[in-house]
């Protein structure tokens, strides 16, 4: 019987990382907390494109925002539904050792300042 098996979280998981976009999200932030404006940077994206792709993988439950002043801070949701995190968790694992990509965060961040206020 079927009945205990967490489909609605996990059909909201993979409805939300069904888009490339939301999985390249997904890999820079697998490095930690950035700025929508660092986001924009990154993925070569307009804001209104960040933020709707945003939208969609916080109310997922994947991401949770942070606002300070006028910044608007994104990272990984701490509280993921249990089942989501057991999922997701070596996808993040995998996209955290890119060091490629960590490097080219990194000099972002240098570049403009971690609360995108330079």
């Amino acid at each position: 019987m079927l009945t205990k098996v967490p489909t609605a979280s996990l059909s909201r998981l993979f409805g939300a990382l069904e888009d490339e976009t939301r999985l390249r999200l997904l890999a820079v932030l697998s490095h930690g907390e950035l700025c929508v404006c660092h986001l924009q940077e990154l993925l070569s994206l307009s804001q209104p494109n960040v933020s709707r792709h945003l939208r969609i993988l916080r109310l997922a439950g994947i991401v949770s925002d942070r606002r300070s002043g006028r910044w608007v801070h994104y990272r990984l949701s701490r509280e993921l539904d249990p089942d989501c995190a057991r999922v997701l968790r070596p996808l993040v694992r995998s996209f955290a050792a890119d060091a490629a990509l960590r490097g080219r965060i990194r000099r972002l961040v240098s570049k403009s300042g971690p609360t995108c206020e330079s």
